[in-house]
């Protein structure tokens, strides 16, 4: 499963990773972003040890969401030595996603 990140643990699982991060921010009421879910956890098991693949509640979370200015939902961050390398909203193919995380591993 997803690593389930938060306001208190962002700090430690995001920023000061020293392995990329990609950061699925989501809501489980919303449609696209249960969509996106399966394929964010397919990519938490292929990239077990080589990059961390998390999600973001955005209504349990909304620090974090704010900070990073989400407006729409499921947004997608990919970050590498705590900044924001790369960014998509919406959901995509799961191999799309693949290659734009590979280009930071």
């Amino acid at each position: 499963m997803a690593v389930e990140i938060t306001d208190s643990n962002f700090q430690e699982t995001v920023l000061n990773s020293d392995q990329p991060v990609l950061v699925d921010f989501w809501a489980a009421w919303y449609g696209p972003c249960r969509m996106l879910g399966p394929i964010i956890e397919g990519l938490h098991g292929d990239y077990d040890g080589k990059a961390v693949v998390g999600k973001v509640d955005v209504d349990n979370n909304q620090q974090i969401a704010m900070q990073y200015g989400i407006r729409n939902i499921p947004t997608v961050l990919i970050f590498k030595n705590g900044e924001v390398v790369d960014k998509f909203v919406g959901v995509a193919p799961k191999a799309s996603i693949a290659e734009k995380l590979n280009s930071f591993l």
